[in-house]
């Protein structure tokens, strides 16, 4: 099992803690997290952009000269895709992006990226993280005593408005938590601060 050091919010060590092999000690694999980040922000796409064709567009309802003797090419409408102003041939239409992949999947692709911050030593567990109040400032405290300088991820072991709420005004600092983690967030993020009950059920859910 990888063994990683256990801090507090004062960034001393209060001991070690083993992780879940299953969870934090698979085999990295690549492949399979561009599968699941790649879905993920295909997932995030509105798709609702939209151009116009020739039918859509205002105008053009009379031929603009005759069909022969002009020496000009033969033009039926002045709304056609070749015309200034004229609809769009084969533009964009408003689409649902949205695809899914198997659950097995996604749960591999998520160890995977946790486990690669475990190798490179960029995982982070904290023995309790609480505030009774909203404060950026004790948040930003905790990340300078950790010595985390890079974009970090808090992860928690469930929703907390207080934290939160203090984290999101800090650049490059976002928080999560045990039921809504995925792939995307973590490898987006050079740092990512557990809290030790985070890990726990992280164990719980995906060992």
């Amino acid at each position: 099992m990888p063994t990683v050091a256990l801090y507090n919010t004062t960034g001393a060590k209060v001991g070690d803690i083993e992780l879940n092999d299953s969870v934090f000690g698979v085999e990295v694999r690549p492949d399979v997290m561009h599968e699941v980040v790649v879905n993920y922000l295909a997932n995030q796409r509105q798709g609702t952009q939209s151009t116009k064709t020739r039918t859509e567009v205002s105008g053009g309802g009379i031929k603009p000269w005759r069909q022969k003797g002009t020496g000009r090419a033969r033009q039926g409408s002045i709304r056609a895709p070749q015309w200034v102003g004229g609809g769009v041939a084969l533009g964009p239409k408003p689409r649902d992006y949205r695809y899914s992949v198997n659950k097995k999947v996604r749960r591999l692709a998520l160890k995977s990226a946790l486990s690669s911050k475990v190798v490179d030593n960029d995982i982070i567990v904290l023995d309790d993280l609480k505030l009774d109040a909203i404060k950026t400032k004790t948040i930003a405290e905790i990340l300078k005593n950790l010595g985390v300088t890079e974009k970090a991820l808090i992860v928690l072991p469930e929703n907390d408005k207080n934290i939160v709420c203090s984290a999101r005004n800090i650049k490059g600092v976002d928080t999560t938590f045990v039921g809504a983690i995925n792939t995307y967030e973590v490898l987006g993020h050079t740092k990512c601060i557990i809290v030790k009950d985070a890990v726990a059920k992280l164990e719980e859910v995906y060992a």
